[in-house]
């Protein structure tokens, strides 16, 4: 048979009398044979192929939404790829960019949770089939961006404390939302509950990605007498602030109470277990998959399926001390 009609059985054309593709078919398995991707991709124009960038690999919310990413890939068939982009200079954003916008990346997710991931969002070109895992406060290019509901999450964890008594609750802000930065979800969602209730809106306190930032902050924290409640941007950064607390002779929850984000592995089993916000990251990065393949193949596009951020009670809250 000609290869065209190998072809139109290995796509499914519906244009091949059954007795052939049943012979195609037996040939197949007996022989072993896989399709070329390499082929399949210079003929598609883009390869059947999703790539991902992203400026980490390791956090919690970057690691969890790119195994959702691969677990979807995976369950289609379909190969990924991880572009990590190091730096937001022109020229790194530039090779990112060039790089991804070859057709052999295929479909692209931008997992924009940072200023890195967003000047490469900003600068890909139009032609390029992207969906953007985006924070709230990251720009419209008229792209298709699927985000959490950070901001309702963390006003809920502020409304908990605040409803156990606190007169106010301080914030330890991750690196993407600190001065200087868009206000993001958790820190407008902060905000915003505090404004609600008329309470005292405190100085917010910025640190590193790294738990020895963190503990710094807690040392801040820690020193002021009228700190009974503190929200931290993430777990390791409540991880931070509970140690310098600890060391400074302070109680959690007895005179502290601390809120997390992202309900990582683990946190149910510190002492105290930590009270946070679960974030559902892998669903984020289905979602995304399943919107690019929908961008790349010229689709509509699927409504997301997302699990709405959840508080979850633990130890580290109470009311504060009298």
């Amino acid at each position: 048979m000609s290869y065209q009609t190998v072809s139109r059985v290995l796509n499914e054309s519906p244009r091949v009398r059954p007795e052939t593709r049943t012979a195609v078919l037996a040939a197949i398995e007996s022989l072993g044979f896989r399709p070329s991707r390499t082929a399949r991709a210079l003929s598609l124009g883009r390869a059947r192929g999703i790539t991902v960038v992203t400026s980490n690999t390791v956090l919690y919310g970057y690691a969890a939404t790119l195994q959702g990413l691969e677990e979807a890939a995976r369950a289609e068939g379909m190969a990924m790829g991880i572009r990590v982009v190091e730096s937001a200079e022109p020229a790194e954003v530039k090779q990112t960019v060039d790089y991804v916008g070859d057709a052999s990346a295929g479909g692209v997710v931008v997992i924009a949770f940072d200023p890195l991931g967003v000047a490469v969002l900003e600068a890909l070109p139009e032609h390029v089939p992207a969906v953007a895992a985006a924070e709230p406060a990251a720009p419209d290019r008229g792209r298709v961006a699927i985000a959490l509901d950070e901001r309702r999450a963390a006003a809920d964890a502020t409304r908990h404390l605040l409803g156990l008594g606190h007169r106010t609750v301080h914030h330890v802000a991750i690196p993407s939302e600190g001065e200087g930065a868009v206000p993001g979800g958790r820190l407008a969602g902060w905000r915003d509950a505090l404004r609600e209730a008329g309470a005292a809106i405190p100085e917010l306190i910025g640190c590193g990605w790294d738990i020895r930032s963190a503990y710094a902050a807690g040392q801040r924290l820690a020193s002021a007498p009228d700190v009974t409640a503190i929200l931290c941007g993430n777990d390791d950064i409540a991880q931070g602030v509970r140690r310098a607390l600890y060391d400074a002779g302070k109680d959690v929850p007895g005179d502290v109470s601390i809120v997390g984000f992202d309900d990582i592995p683990g946190s149910a089993y510190w002492t105290p277990a930590l009270t946070t916000v679960r974030m559902d990251f892998a669903g984020l990065g289905r979602a995304c998959f399943h919107a690019a393949v929908a961008e790349l193949t010229g689709g509509a596009q699927p409504e997301p399926a997302l699990t709405p951020p959840a508080l979850v009670l633990r130890e580290s809250t109470a009311p504060p001390p009298r």
